[in-house]
């Protein structure tokens, strides 16, 4: 996994560009400047082939890309999986403290980790933006150079997309394309009783930061000059603004034989994401506080904000971790893989869908992810 770091400047300077300005303004990449292009110079069509100037197809399968009027595949006598996500700045994205090369590669990230989530691989995306004479070509340059960070790391073929103008904000639509045998492909509603529940990695590191960099926003917002501070917060701030989706565990799992019977990705919080599955194959479930995999570097920032570590992890999102559940027969095969940890086992559904904390209570689960229909007008 990349560092901050190493991926595009420290962490330290990460409020580089807007600790010199409130936080009501700009940072300087929208200013007008000497180096600064607009827009206006290149007009639609020349912005496209600036964009196009830096794609490189990976697959033969990327018959035609970007130049015509649709893009061409092959699929190869595979199945062919289609995911789409829509991105608004001001409801997914504060470009005030998110770098926008980070933008362009967190937005491949969920959208190619919907493809794994159904046990396949993400071969092809097309990214759609609409934006304002607010942002200059080299902003549009510095989005697409994460975007195509994004698509070598996962071997992805960018072969399409639209531009169009906006009168506020930037936003993002990309549609990701893959491919899966059909005796391969997992999907949400396919858990049956007794079915062990699932988790890679760790949870809430991502909720954590986006809290942490709210905080230090707010702060500086209030008083210019105090200086963000993110010692000790490194691991959760580069879980938001830079994740990675698990293309490995579905290696680490073909090598161990092992399919699930359901998938799916975090997203909007384990909570959510355990509820879908349960719904949509219409069975209830047992998840264990004690066996929910945390980061000691996340109860931290946790413990600093007042937030309990649990809540990040059921209610927080964006960590793109996958959930899955697997026949109790594979028990050996999933206690061996790494980075896995056993949550819980599915019910029944009269059973219902409960938490159950580490002092024994048994709660009703429920959702309290983050809604985009909420979160801003409740």
């Amino acid at each position: 996994m990349l560092l901050l770091s190493t991926f595009y400047f420290p962490l330290y300077t990460l409020f580089l560009s807007v600790t010199s300005h409130p936080y009501s303004k700009l940072p300087p990449m929208f200013d007008n400047k000497d180096s600064r292009t607009e827009l206006s110079s290149l007009g639609e069509f020349g912005l496209i082939d600036h964009i196009a100037k830096g794609v490189e197809i990976k697959h033969a399968a990327s018959l035609k890309g970007i130049g015509d009027d649709a893009a061409v595949i092959d699929s190869e006598g595979l199945l062919t999986l289609v995911s789409t996500d829509m991105l608004v700045e001001g409801v997914h994205f504060d470009l005030s403290y998110c770098p926008i090369k980070h933008l362009g590669y967190k937005a491949v990230v969920a959208n190619v980790s919907d493809i794994y989530a159904m046990n396949g691989l993400a071969k092809h995306i097309t990214v759609s933006i609409a934006l304002s004479n607010r942002f200059s070509v080299e902003a549009i340059q510095e989005f697409y150079e994460g975007v195509h960070l994004a698509c070598d790391h996962y071997e992805v073929d960018l072969i399409g997309g639209d531009t169009s103008s906006s009168h506020a904000g930037l936003i993002i639509s990309i549609t990701a394309i893959g491919v899966a045998k059909k005796e391969d492909i997992v999907y949400r509603n396919t858990a049956k009783e007794n079915d062990l529940i699932c988790v890679t990695g760790d949870l809430g590191a991502a909720f954590a930061g986006l809290k942490i960099l709210d905080r230090e926003k707010k702060i500086h917002e209030e008083n210019s000059d105090i200086q963000p501070d993110f010692a000790g917060y490194e691991y959760v701030i580069e879980r938001q603004l830079k994740p990675e989706a698990r293309w490995d565990m579905l290696e680490r799992m073909k090598e161990a034989k092992l399919k699930p019977t359901s998938m799916i990705d975090i997203s909007d919080g384990l909570a959510s994401e355990v509820l879908h599955i349960c719904k949509d194959s219409e069975v209830g479930c047992v998840i264990y506080e004690e066996k929910v995999p945390v980061d000691a570097a996340t109860c931290h920032a946790a413990e600093d904000l007042g937030l309990s570590p649990t809540v990040c992890a059921l209610s927080g999102g964006e960590d793109y971790e996958l959930l899955f559940t697997v026949s109790l027969g594979d028990f050996d095969k999933v206690k061996a893989l790494k980075g896995v940890s056993i949550i819980g086992h599915i019910t029944e559904k009269s059973a219902g869908m409960y938490f159950t904390t580490t002092g024994g209570s048994a709660i009703p689960l429920e959702t309290q992810g983050w809604d985009a229909f909420l979160e801003k007008g409740e």
